[in-house]
């Protein structure tokens, strides 16, 4: 392994070990002492344009460049992997973190369980003294007495001093755990604290002083915690275990500072220089002074007004009318096919999802009506209408691909979860050398993205894919796939998934069945975070108008920033009588909807002292100058006090509470949102059948090339959505030519997701003379007997 590659190795288990062999990567970066702010002398799309292009090549491709494109591409790749190891080990600090709270946890729990008996028998035992206790009282006898008719004294206090030993902390916090695993946080702590450059805003000084006094205590070889360290970061839930009689207790005042610092990093609060992931928040949005220019002049790409005492005024009339409304007709038990009551609160009908009969001999008859045919012909054909393989360039010479064959096994090697190496060896004529190559040169998330668009465009011109909408809504949902092998450590765990660890694909759906965006996430984190990303970066002629999500896609930020970028957001809450209505002031008027109303009141005020900075926020995302997953991961992870998150947060439950009360009034919605996510669902059920080698599992450890996976399962998918789209129009008008009365009504219970016609294993052969021509289709199987 040459140095270099060495320098872009991936860490693997989220361990001290790898822990220290990633340190020593980020070491040798800065040991390259660039020059403060070269990284702004080049267009950030540039270098990285630059930096991918050098990380494709071998040492020996660099030297043959002439010395200032050398440099120039070393430099560019020492910026791009000093920020990417920056990244990763902050990560990696946070998965540790996390492990060892799950682990002590854990414990806790099992040391419960294991005393259960014991607890228990004392309950009983304690029980019986306590009646027997009562029982003395009222006849006024001795109770030692009593207590010893129970059971001898000496065995008594025996018992007592057992029971202690029972005994978990009053708070039932398995905190106290943490303390068992000082020494993995040490093996690293110095290190991992002596190599990042760290800033922190006001509300984490306390954080970063115990962290600096901590870096001296390491360079001192200082054991003891001086008596006036910084201590006012410690929470109360700490505070019991690190300030105790003896003074500042060293353990447990290291392990909670290191902590806070992963905390404080998620929101925000303290940023990393060199860091990508991990900036100054300033440092992500729009600058102010452009943000300002923008402004006055009414050019903030945004769906609202922008003035905040009309933005309040219309939002909160509208509020209070839509309240007064449902109130009225909650009185009245007009709601329909929902009922509020005091005793129960709200109870909802559930829809009927039946299809009908007449739809069901439809999809039946069209099934059969498909022409059988193997992945690699659909693909090949698909490729004949669209011409998609041509938006695969070459990084360096943006070319497109000589082989247009070799680059279809390769997008194929990852839809289907099979690997470069096992698609070789199952593709004759293939080896696994040239895939390599193509995929280094021609594959990478931009050239997925950009054919993704030509597929999705097709189908959304398609007149037949007008019969499930009109391309306006849409929904989006993750799917858990487990990791495995290499991938195991690159995974999470997420106790709805199982105790397994994974990664999620989530995917964005429009009405018509095409899959626009997909994600790799991580199962830890909410959904929510990530709906917002497949909006506003697809590259598809879409228009999305309104969205749809379960539960897990909804938080009271996300609801503010989908209304603010001009989106409708129609998420499918669960319990939803438990989630809380708010209002502006007292709810005397709203006697109907009493059991639904928060007791906490909308925080107006908040709102308009943050207002500028929530459009500054929003026009950032829009513009794309960050992300919006970044954002609300940030806002997400920042301390309740923060003016911003809180504000936004008020914002959100405007919006949370009229769409709540239009949920209540219009069965039409529930029925929109219900069809739309059952759409992903179905969606799901066809990627869970293409991506089937590997047990379905992802193992490969590269997050890069796990991203590939996710794209290409979601190309391929969209590539059968179209060909299948295409073949039931024509299903269809055959079965009308035929004399096959078919009700236009009905069409829309027909989808585009089926796979039983589509042969997906085997080996992979692309014949040519299983193409299809030029305007030319497959012949649909014979009509059934009439």
């Amino acid at each position: 392994m040459t140095w270099l590659a060495w320098l872009r190795q991936s860490p693997a288990k989220p361990n001290s070990r790898h822990m220290l062999e990633h340190i020593e990567r980020l070491k040798s970066w800065q040991a390259l002492d660039l020059p403060a702010g070269i990284e702004r002398q080049v267009h950030q799309n540039r270098l990285l344009k630059i930096a991918r292009e050098g990380g494709q090549m071998t040492p020996a491709d660099l030297a043959k460049f002439e010395v200032q494109r050398r440099y120039a591409t070393l430099v560019a790749l020492a910026i791009e992997g000093m920020a990417t190891v920056t990244d990763e080990i902050i990560d990696l600090h946070d998965r540790i973190i996390g492990k060892l709270f799950n682990a002590a946890k854990n414990k806790h729990q099992q040391q419960f369980q294991a005393s259960g008996k014991a607890i228990n028998d004392k309950v009983r035992m304690y029980g019986r003294i306590g009646q027997a206790l009562i029982e003395a009282k009222q006849s006024g006898s001795d109770p030692f007495a009593a207590i010893e008719a129970v059971m001898p004294w000496d065995t008594f206090a025996a018992s007592v001093t057992e029971a202690q030993t029972l005994a978990r902390p009053a708070d039932f916090d398995f905190l106290h755990h943490i303390g068992e695993s000082y020494a993995t946080l040490r093996r690293y702590a110095p290190q991992f604290l002596g190599v990042l450059k760290l800033r922190a805003a006001p509300a984490a000084k306390g954080v970063l002083d115990a962290i600096d006094m901590l870096r001296g205590m390491n360079s001192d070889s200082a054991r003891k915690v001086p008596a006036d360290a910084p201590t006012a970061f410690i929470k109360p839930r700490w505070a019991k275990l690190v300030l105790t009689d003896d003074g500042i207790d060293r353990r447990y005042y290291e392990l909670c500072a290191l902590s806070e610092l992963k905390n404080a990093l998620r929101s925000g609060d303290v940023w990393v220089q060199g860091s990508r992931q991990f900036k100054d928040f300033d440092e992500y949005l729009v600058p102010v002074e452009k943000f300002a220019t923008l402004k006055l002049a009414s050019e903030l790409p945004l769906a609202v007004a922008t003035d905040c005492d009309q933005y309040l005024h219309d939002r909160l009339e509208l509020l209070e009318a839509q309240l007064a409304t449902v109130n009225r007709m909650a009185a009245a038990n007009d709601l329909p096919d929902a009922i509020i009551t005091t005793a129960s609160g709200l109870k909802i009908t559930p829809l009927d999802a039946a299809v009908p009969d007449a739809a069901q001999a439809m999809i039946d008859q069209t099934a059969m009506l498909l022409p059988h045919l193997k992945i690699t012909e659909l693909l090949m054909e698909v490729d004949e209408w669209t011409g998609f393989t041509r938006h695969f360039t070459h990084l360096k010479t943006s070319d497109t691909a000589k082989d247009k064959t070799l680059l279809l096994t390769t997008i194929l090697a990852d839809a289907i979860n099979l690997g470069l190496t096992k698609m070789a060896e199952s593709c004759p004529g293939t080896t696994y050398a040239k895939l390599s190559w193509l995929q280094a040169w021609h594959i990478r998330d931009k050239t997925y993205s950009t054919a993704l668009a030509e597929l999705v465009n097709a189908q959304f011109r398609q007149p037949f894919a007008g019969n499930w909408g009109d391309g306006t809504t849409s929904s989006s949902d993750g799917q858990n796939f487990r990791t495995g092998s290499k991938a195991e450590s690159t995974g999470h765990i997420n106790p709805k998934y199982g105790s397994s660890p994974g990664r999620t694909f989530y995917t964005h759906i429009s009405d018509q069945y095409a899959p626009f965006s997909a994600k790799v996430v991580n199962v830890g984190i909410r959904d929510s975070t990530y709906v917002l990303d497949g909006l506003l970066y697809h590259e598809s002629d879409l228009r999305i108008e309104e969205h749809y999500t379960d539960t897990a896609g909804f938080t009271d930020h996300v609801f503010g920033l989908m209304h603010l970028l001009g989106f409708r957001f129609a998420p499918r809450i669960r319990d939803l009588g438990e989630t809380k209505l708010f209002i502006p002031k007292g709810d005397a008027a709203y006697d109907a909807l009493k059991p639904m109303i928060s007791s906490d009141r909308l925080n107006i005020k908040q709102i308009r002292a943050h207002w500028d900075e929530i459009l500054r926020l929003a026009t950032s995302i829009k513009q794309g100058t960050v992300t919006a997953s970044l954002m609300l991961r940030k806002l997400g992870s920042y301390p309740r006090q923060n003016g911003l998150a809180v504000a936004l947060r008020e914002l959100g439950r405007i919006e949370r509470t009229l769409f709540i009360l239009d949920w209540l009034q219009s069965v039409e919605l529930r029925r929109r949102v219900h069809a739309g996510l059952n759409k992903g669902e179905a969606r799901n059920a066809l990627a869970r059948a293409v991506f089937f080698y590997r047990l379905g599992e992802i193992r490969d450890r590269s997050f890069e090339q796990q991203r590939y996976r996710a794209s290409g399962l979601n190309l391929v998918t969209a590539a059968i959505v179209l060909w299948n789209t295409v073949y039931l129009e024509r299903a269809t008008s055959a079965l009308r030519g035929n004399g096959t009365a078919l009700d236009d009504t009905l069409l829309q219970y027909l989808s585009p997701l089926g796979w039983e016609h589509i042969n997906l294993t085997g080996d992979y052969l692309w014949r040519s003379s299983a193409k299809v021509g030029a305007g030319k289709f497959r012949p649909l199987r014979p009509l059934p007997p009439a």
